[in-house]
This record gives structure tokens, C-alpha cells and sequence, in this order.
């Protein structure tokens, strides 16, 4: 019988990397987004696979559960749990509209953090599963002009290393993926193409193998690409206020 991975942001980006990783191992895929007209896309590239569609808006409270309950009804156990829906916003705190920014709070954290309390008592009653929550080399330093984005992902990085130890003793992995810069509908999103930050993004294939192998070797931290892991650790060797103006100035 065929695992199941539930991948959410599915629909373009990591996520659809990631779905194209899992269909190929032959893992049975539940995929959820908010663009139908793309789940049903996504669908289509994978006629071998059992594919179920979830057509959720994650910043929305309330839908994780709503999720778990679809798939609860639909028979489905949860082998493989891929956090993967989140956005940024470029802009100062004061300037940048307050619902956006708590929206992306409620997706990038609160949705996260959910869904992986929903899913992971079952994987704990069955001593088997991984999660892979997609953070960011954001969250290893302070962010101005992204500055609740970089807080979000530091949210995603310490919860993700605080499962993984609470974790240890069963046959359950945490993983946090923390990725640099990376070509998928993010910088546009986030209006940051243009900036001196993506001028070297990786591939979002680069980056979703990156964190698979890094899922099932049962890592704890996946942080992709040579020059993001020496950023890391001179983000924690550099005081905090030289960080967040190095910051500053790649977002310009």
C-alpha cells in the first residue's frame, strides 16, 4: 500500500516540485491551494497517481481544520506532512497593510503549527511519519523592511527543532527546510525579483530535492546551498544589529 504526503502551496513553486518528487516515488498525494484551475493542472501531470484535490485558502482560521476533517472523511492517513504554503511582503511595518500582514502571520505560522497538531497524534499512534515545514535563511536573523516575514519563519525554525527533540525517542522526524532565495512566484508576490537578495536564487527543483533528501535522511535543519549555510552561521556570529542592517540593504 502507497504512502500519502499532504503537500500544501501545492500548486506552483516548491510545492509543485515537491508533488513531482512524491508522485514519481509513488506516493499517493494530497494537495491543497487555492487555485483549483492549478490543482487541476497539477492533476493532470500525474495521471498514474492518486491525487486528491484540496482547493483550501490557508490564511483563512479555521482551515486547517477543515482540511483534516476532508481528508478524515475521505478515509486517509497522513504518512508525510509538507508545510509548505506561505508568502512575504516587502515594505515597511507601519506602511504595509495590517490584514495582509496578519494573514501571513495565520498562514505562515498559525496554519502550520495546525496542521501538524491535527495530523501528528495519528503519526504518533502509528510510531511512523515526517514533516517538512518550509521556513527560510530568514529565520536565522532579524528582517527589516520583511520584518514580520523574517519573524514568521524564526516562529517556523524554533517549533520545527522543538518537535524534532521532543520527537527523538520515536520513529517520527521534524525537518525545517530553510531555503535562500529561491526562483518561484514568491518574489513576485513579495516584490522582491528586483532586489540584490534574488540575484543568485536557486532553483525551486534545486531546492525541493534538497529538502526531500534532507526529510528522509531525518534531518533536523536542511539549509540549502553553500553560500545560505555560511550566511547562517555569520548571522549568528555577527551581532544582531549589523545583521538586520545587512538585511536592509540586500532588500533595496
Amino acid at each position: 500500500m502507497n504512502k500519502t504526503v499532504l503537500i500544501t502551496g501545492a500548486s506552483s513553486g516548491l510545492g509543485s516540485e515537491f508533488a513531482k518528487i512524491f508522485a514519481e516515488a509513488e506516493y499517493n498525494l494530497v494537495v491543497v491551494a487555492r487555485s483549483k484551475d492549478k490543482l487541476e493542472m497539477l492533476q493532470d501531470q500525474f495521471p498514474d497517481s492518486e491525487i486528491k484535490l484540496i482547493v483550501k485558502d490557508l490564511s483563512k482560521p479555521g482551515s486547517a481544520s477543515e482540511v483534516a476533517e476532508e481528508i478524515d472523511q475521505a478515509g486517509i492517513q497522513i504518512d508525510v506532512l509538507i508545510n509548505n504554503a506561505g508568502f512575504g511582503l516587502l515594505g515597511s511595518f507601519s506602511t504595509l497593510s495590517l490584514q495582509e500582514q496578519l494573514e501571513m502571520m495565520q498562514l505562515n505560522m498559525v496554519t502550520l503549527a495546525e496542521l501538524t497538531h491535527l495530523f501528528l497524534p495519528g503519526m504518533i499512534e502509528r510510531n511512523s511519519g515526517r514533516i517538512l515545514n518550509v521556513a527560510s535563511t530568514a529565520a536565522f536573523q532579524p528582517g527589516p523592511m520583511m520584518a514580520v516575514y523574517f519573524a514568521t519563519k524564526a516562529f517556523v525554525l524554533s517549533l520545527s527543532e522543538a518537535l524534532a527533540e521532543e520527537l527523538a525517542e520515536t520513529n517520527i522526524t521534524v525537518t525545517a527546510l530553510c531555503p535562500g532565495p529561491t526562483k518561484t512566484n514568491f518574489g513576485a508576490v513579495s516584490s522582491m525579483d528586483e532586489t540584490k537578495m534574488f540575484s543568485q536564487a536557486m532553483s525551486a527543483e534545486q531546492v525541493a530535492k534538497q529538502g526531500v533528501d534532507g526529510l528522509l535522511k531525518g534531518k533536523r535543519v536542511v539549509i540549502t546551498g553553500g553560500k545560505n549555510k555560511a550566511g547562517a552561521v555569520a548571522a549568528k556570529l555577527l551581532p544582531r544589529s549589523t545583521v538586520a542592517k545587512v538585511v536592509k540593504s540586500a532588500t533595496k
